[in-house]
């Protein structure tokens, strides 16, 4: 007797669509939500999302670590803001310490 397949695993067999961005990719490279598996989200995705949800946490704490993802948040804003991120020489560096900070 062969085990059936369910639902929810033939859906990770075909490529996965970010529900945030659209993009497609294998599966196993993306984020599943723990109740809903068909949820899925791509790591760059993913990464936003961590970064808004620390924001909203940030919203209610104080103390120094706090002040210090502000400041983050506040530098990343401004690099946004002046298209930094695109540029040429600065931009590939930037986007590489942008995506291992808070």
């Amino acid at each position: 007797m062969s085990p059936s397949r369910t639902t929810v695993e033939d859906e990770f067999g075909a490529p996965s669509e970010c529900w945030c961005c659209g993009r497609t990719d294998d599966p196993t490279r993306m984020v599943h939500l723990g109740n809903h598996p068909e949820v899925a989200l791509c790591r760059s995705c993913a990464r936003w999302a961590a970064k808004q949800a620390w924001e909203i946490d940030d919203r209610s704490n104080s103390g120094p670590l706090v002040l210090a993802r502000g400041a983050v948040r506040n530098v990343r804003r401004a690099v946004v803001d002046r298209e930094w991120h695109r540029s040429r020489l600065f931009g590939g560096p930037l986007r590489w310490i942008g995506r291992r900070l808070p």
